[in-house]
C-alpha cells in the first residue's frame, strides 16, 4: 500500500489538475453519505474531542474514508488541535491502495473547489483579488485561483497583520503583486472576487459593500453558527452552494433564512449543476454572485485518486 506524507500529497495535488479532477468527479457523481460524527471523552478536558469519519465512493471505481480528530485540548499541549488522515481503496475488491495525509487533502481540494465555483461564477476579466484570512487553505487561495483567472493583484487581510504581512511577503517574493489591507471594507469595494477563509463567528463582509460584477466566496465557515458575511450579502447576491448540506449547517445560510432575507428556493445552482452544464452559472457581467462551501467527502476521493494516479 502506497503511504504519502504531507509534502508528498501536496506535490501530487498540483491546483490545474485538481481542478480539473473535482470537475470531473462533481460530473459524474459518487455515493456520498452524511458524515460520522462523534464525540470522545478526554480525560481533564473541559469539552470532548470530535471524531469525524466521511466516506465516499463510486461503483467500480474507488472508495475512500476520511478520519478527521479534532481535539481543541491539544492547545494547552503544544499541540496541533486537528488531524486528518485518508484511505484510498478499490471499491471493486476493497482493497487498501494508498494512505495520505488528510490535511493536505483537505486544503488543497477546498482552495480547488473554491477556483472551480470562480470559474463559472466570476467574471472571466477577473484580476483583483481579495483574501480574507491567511491559514492553512486561505494561503493557498493566490494559487489556486491563477490556474483559473489572471489574477494580477492580491490584497490580504487577516485579524494578524504580522501573519498577512508575513504571507504578503512570500507571495511578493514570487513576484506577484500583492499588499496587506486594513481597510476591510475599502478593498471589498474594488475587489473582483473577494474569497475568505476564516473560522469567524461573526459577518466580515457587508452586502452593501459589493459593487456590481463581484463575486464573494465563502469557504470557511462549516457550523450553524459560524459566519463570514451579513444577511444582506445573500439578499443581494446570486447564490450558489456546494451541496445541499450547506442549507443544513452553514450559519451563513441559516441566519438569512431565518431572518426572512433569504429562502432555500433562491439557490440556483449546485457544484454539480455547474460542472454538468444544467446551469451556465453566472449570466451577467454586472451581477453579484455568491458562492457558500462546507466541503464534501466528493472532493476528498477525487484528490485522493489524483495524488494516487500520479
Amino acid at each position: 500500500m502506497l503511504v504519502l506524507d504531507y509534502q508528498q500529497t501536496s506535490e501530487r495535488l498540483p491546483f490545474d489538475q485538481t481542478i480539473a479532477a473535482l470537475e470531473a468527479m462533481f460530473a459524474t457523481g459518487c455515493h456520498v453519505p452524511l458524515r460520522h460524527n462523534h464525540p470522545i471523552e478526554v480525560p481533564g478536558a473541559e469539552s470532548p474531542a470530535t471524531l469525524l469519519v466521511m466516506p465516499a465512493w463510486q461503483v467500480g471505481g474507488r472508495l475512500g474514508i476520511k478520519t478527521v480528530s479534532v481535539y481543541p485540548s491539544n492547545t494547552s499541549k503544544g499541540l496541533p488541535g486537528l488531524h486528518s488522515t485518508f484511505i484510498l481503496f478499490d471499491a471493486t475488491t476493497g482493497q487498501p491502495l494508498a494512505m495520505l495525509d488528510g490535511d493536505a487533502i483537505t486544503s488543497r481540494r477546498t482552495a480547488a473547489a473554491s477556483a472551480l465555483a470562480a470559474k463559472y461564477l466570476s467574471r472571466p476579466e477577473s484580476k483583483s483579488l481579495l483574501l480574507v484570512g491567511t491559514g492553512r487553505v486561505g494561503s493557498l487561495l493566490p494559487e489556486a485561483y491563477a490556474a483559473v483567472r489572471d489574477i494580477a493583484r492580491v490584497e490580504v487581510w487577516d485579524t494578524s497583520l504580522e501573519k498577512a504581512q508575513k504571507f504578503v511577503d512570500a507571495l511578493v517574493n514570487m513576484d506577484i503583486e500583492a499588499s496587506v489591507v486594513t481597510d476591510l471594507e475599502a478593498s471589498a469595494r474594488r475587489s473582483d472576487i473577494i474569497t475568505c477563509a476564516t473560522l469567524s463567528t461573526a459577518p466580515l463582509i457587508r452586502g452593501d459593500w459589493l459593487a456590481p460584477g463581484t463575486h464573494l466566496d465563502l469557504i470557511g465557515g462549516f457550523t450553524p453558527t459560524m459566519r463570514e458575511s451579513d444577511n444582506e450579502c445573500f439578499r443581494r447576491a446570486r447564490v450558489f452552494i456546494d451541496t445541499d448540506e450547506a442549507l443544513a449547517k452553514a450559519g451563513d445560510l441559516l441566519e438569512p433564512i431565518r431572518a426572512g432575507v433569504f429562502e432555500p428556493a433562491r439557490v440556483l445552482a449546485r457544484m454539480e449543476d455547474l460542472c454538468r452544464k444544467t446551469h451556465p452559472g453566472r449570466e451577467r457581467h454586472d451581477e453579484i454572485t455568491l458562492f457558500k462551501a462546507v466541503g464534501t467527502a466528493l472532493e476528498d476521493l477525487a484528490a485522493a485518486s489524483l495524488a494516487y494516479d500520479a
